[in-house]
């Protein structure tokens, strides 16, 4: 199945939304399906990304132009080499979303229980808002 998938920070000043097509093995049934699916398709890019990392990095001057409109400009190091454990990350996504640290709409709707029942079609929109928590002080 394919989907449309943009992620977006409340707390990023750049407004610039990118989507992403992601490519699932299966339909999910549920929100929790839809999560641990994109969790396992996150994980799946990381350890490509790990396996191709090449020994002399350098960028264009289009991938340069192009990161400073993203907001960051770097190689796109990954310095864990340490292989992720993928049902710990599903369980984190989970729980993340359990206590409100993100939100998931699916074509404009908002998906708010986790088991309930979804019916994803082919190259549905979905987006992910990440909330950002904020500290202060008394004064």
């Amino acid at each position: 199945m394919r989907l449309s998938v943009t992620v977006k920070s409340i707390g990023k000043r750049k407004n610039a939304l990118s989507r992403i097509p992601v490519e699932l093995q299966q339909s999910p049934q549920t929100l929790r399906e839809l999560i641990s699916a994109l969790v396992e398709w996150n994980v799946r890019g990381l350890q490509e990304r790990q396996q191709q990392l090449s020994l002399v990095p350098y960028l264009t001057e289009g991938e340069v132009q192009e990161r400073a409109e993203n907001g960051k400009v770097g190689f796109g190091a990954i310095y864990n080499d340490a292989a992720p454990d993928v049902a710990k990350a599903i369980d984190t996504a989970i729980l993340a979303f359990e206590d409100g640290l993100y939100r998931v709409f699916i074509c404009e709707q908002e998906a708010e229980a986790l088991d309930a029942p979804l019916s994803l079609k082919e190259d549905d929109d979905v987006v992910l808002i990440r909330f950002t928590m904020l500290a202060g002080s008394l004064w």
